[in-house]
């Protein structure tokens, strides 16, 4: 069998090949949603994208007879291992075709890179981090990802496990039913919550909405601090996933908790905009628009994508309250589900309270480690 050899991502021509590996990998996949080149070039653009001004990263190819067969980035972020006091360096942007011989030499290529930098475990995939698109999926092959979730082909379980990866932690997708959401126990307990708590909720200002993401940097890291593998975003960070965010928006899902004028929590919710871009099947900008313009109301599900509340709030209800008033404002707008998404599988409130409203698991992703 011929040699694979592996050669770093140094132009914009090998970048711009290291994207559209994706199309290959993917041709023919009737769940995979295309993304668009623009926000993929964004992501790996080290000058632009403010994770890499506190993070090492290194983008490879792997070539067999010359033709490409995989891609991976080795990735060492430093904020992770200040925050946890660890050593561990990721693994990111794997891809990569159904050979294990590919594969191990991806692995090997990612693993010396971290390991020369002196890390002790190696971690992944995070692309590039745990704020981004992140894990494995493991179960849900039949579902299409919703809006900034991952997909991959079944086989790449084989491929990382057969390189010696070991499960680190599995994220939870729950799919909600708005026809299952209510009762009149809900309503009641809500009601209770608010009063409790003297607690209300309002939905994102977007004529102050500088200053509404200031509050969201206010509570966002304090309430993550403690949950496995999460890292706080930086300033420049939230501000530039509030930018892109920001076009996509809808303001009724947007939601902050404030008990006696203070803001203690914080919830955002996206429509499933995958929904109209798999029909954009080259990820042009000038195309994804259209589509998302003229497929607009085939987009029936919500993702709840973070909701949390400050830590010495989690006794009082307000991450319930925020649940299920991001369902009430969904139902208004005529979204028929939604889908929780990511729940770590020992965050045992969150677990609760989506299984409470009738959440069913639809899809696992995983995190997989190796010492080194």
């Amino acid at each position: 069998m011929s040699e694979v050899v592996i050669q770093p991502v140094v132009t914009n021509a090998d970048r711009d090949q290291f994207i559209k590996f994706l199309w290959k990998i993917y041709e023919g996949n009737p769940y995979w949603v295309p993304p668009l080149l623009m926000d993929r070039r964004k992501l790996m653009d080290k000058k632009k994208n403010p994770f890499y001004a506190h993070s090492d990263a290194e983008f490879y190819i792997a070539k067999r007879d010359g033709v490409m067969v995989g891609r991976i980035a080795a990735i060492v972020n430093h904020n992770h291992n200040k925050e946890h006091s660890e050593k561990t360096g990721f693994f990111g942007f794997f891809e990569c075709i159904n050979d294990q011989q590919v594969a191990d030499v991806l692995f090997e290529k990612a693993k010396a890179y971290v390991k020369a930098k002196g890390m002790t475990s190696f971690r992944g995939p995070a692309n590039p981090s745990v704020n981004d698109e992140y894990g494995l999926l493991v179960e849900g092959f039949t579902e299409r990802p919703t809006v900034l979730m991952p997909y991959n082909p079944e086989y790449y379980v084989k491929l990382v496990e057969g390189y010696g990866f070991k499960k680190a932690k599995d994220l939870y997708s729950y799919n909600l039913s708005q026809e299952t959401v209510y009762s009149d126990r809900f309503n009641r307990a809500n009601a209770l919550v608010k009063e409790r708590n003297s607690l209300t909720i309002r939905t994102v200002n977007m004529k102050n909405f500088d200053s509404d993401v200031a509050l969201v940097k206010q509570v966002y890291n304090a309430a993550w601090a403690k949950n496995w593998g999460a890292v706080p975003m930086t300033d420049a960070e939230m501000d530039a996933l509030a930018e892109d965010l920001k076009p996509v928006i809808v303001p009724e899902l947007v939601l902050f908790a404030e008990s006696k004028g203070k803001t203690i929590g914080f919830a955002l919710s996206l429509p499933d905009i995958n929904v109209a871009l798999w029909y954009n099947r080259k990820g042009r900008l000038l195309p994804g628009l259209l589509q998302l313009y003229l497929r607009k109301k085939e987009i029936n599900l919500v993702r709840v994508i973070v909701l949390g509340v400050l830590p010495e709030y989690l006794n009082s209800g307000a991450a319930g309250v925020l649940f299920y008033e991001t369902a009430v404002r969904a139902r208004k707008l005529g979204y028929a589900y939604g889908e929780a998404s990511w729940v770590l599988e020992d965050n045992v409130r969150m677990n609760k309270s989506a299984e409470a409203m009738n959440g069913k698991i639809t899809k696992r992703h995983r995190i997989y480690e190796l010492l080194i």
